[in-house]
Formats: C-alpha cells, structure tokens, sequence
C-alpha cells in the first residue's frame, strides 16, 4: 500500500451476519459501562449511537427512558442513518445530548480521525469514546469483599515504540488501523488529540473488559 494512499471507511472485513448473531460476555459489561458513564453527563435524553453493532447497547438505553438513534456505515445492523463518522452532516448542530462511539474510530484511518472528533462535537453535547488497547493484557485484581475494596494491576504486552503508518488495517484481523498504547496514539497523544474538541471528564482503564479504555467528554462547542 502506498504511503499517500488513505483508504476510505468501510465495512469490516468480516463475515457480518455471523458477526451480528454473536453475543459475548464483553458487551453486556460495555453496555453497564457506557450506562454508568453517560450518568456523568448533565440532562442527557438522547443519544446517538455510532456503530450499534448487535443492538444490545440501544435496547438498553430504550429500556432506560432515552430516545435512541443509531448510525453505522453498514447496512447488515439496520441503523436509523448510514454513513461514515467523518461526515454526519445530515446531523445539525448539538442535536444529541450525548454520542456515543465504543470501538469504533480505530475502524478508520488515521486521517479520517479529526475530523471524526471534530463532527462528533459538533452534533453532541458529551461523548462517550471506548478505544481498543493493543497488545496481550494480563490482569492482577484484589476483592476481599469488604468496604467496596477493589484493586486492580493491568499490564500490557506489546511494543511500546511501535508505530502504525496509520493507513494500513494491520491489526484485530486486519479491522484495526491503530491502537491504544501505540505510538502516536498513546493515552497522553489521544487525550491532547481529544483537548483539540472536548473537554476531558474522565479517561479510565475498564477493569472488568481490560481491552478497553474509555474516555467522557464534554464538547467545547
């Protein structure tokens, strides 16, 4: 691939159907966790979903009382609106309370990442962004099940100074253009990407799914 090549967004390189019927344990934790979190953010009533994936995430916040809508760039997952995170300009400004992106952007080359960030503020008041960690994870976790006491050491295998060209899908099955915990795209590098648009809430490593690291934000539109 050529390095002034950008491939455009696409579906995942996967078999969708199977995909779609697949339910794991990781969802419903990501679905508590993006419901606890969206508890951070002031007066949401609605929200949309980017990349609803097997729909768990929408029933659940239905069931919650909030007026849900969903847009992915794949059809298979029947979303309300179809189209690519770069450009949602069928949105108008701060329409939803709060967006929520959970493994997506990493689906997108890096130059297409920006202007993602720049349009998800742009519609919403508060995001919700879950990104992918690289590598292998190994998980040291305390609960003596007194006092709420929960403590947890996550460490990662994987190589600190390796740099995605950020225009090749190398990774999860070659699904993934970059990682968290890359170079370029660490914890510090995404934050001061993401302080370009939001105000930073919270960012946090899920200890219960530890792939996972999340981010609660506040547009600064």
């Amino acid at each position: 691939m050529k390095k002034d090549f950008v491939p455009e967004p696409t579906t995942m390189p996967v078999d969708l159907e199977k995909w779609k019927k697949r339910l794991n344990l990781s969802n419903f934790i990501n679905t508590y966790y993006q419901y606890r979190d969206l508890q951070l953010c002031q007066d949401v009533k609605s929200i949309l979903i980017i990349g609803p994936g097997q729909g768990l995430d929408t029933q659940v916040f239905k069931w919650k009382g909030y007026k849900v809508t969903t847009f992915d760039i794949d059809s298979t997952f029947t979303p309300d609106y179809q189209g690519s995170v770069h450009n949602m300009a069928m949105f108008s400004d701060k329409q939803f309370d709060a967006v929520i992106a959970s493994h997506v952007l990493e689906h997108l080359a890096e130059p297409y990442l920006d202007v993602s960030l720049k349009e998800i503020a742009r519609i919403g008041k508060f995001a919700l962004i879950y990104l992918p960690v690289a590598g292998r994870h190994f998980q040291i976790r305390l609960l003596p099940g007194v006092k709420g006491i929960d403590v947890s050491f996550i460490f990662d295998l994987f190589s600190y100074f390796h740099k995605p060209d950020g225009n090749t899908p190398r990774y999860m099955s070659n699904q993934h253009y970059w990682e968290i915990g890359m170079r370029g795209f660490r914890v510090s590098e995404m934050t001061k990407r993401f302080s370009k648009f939001f105000e930073i809430l919270s960012s946090y490593r899920n200890k219960d799914w530890n792939p996972s690291h999340n981010f609660i934000l506040k547009s600064l539109n």
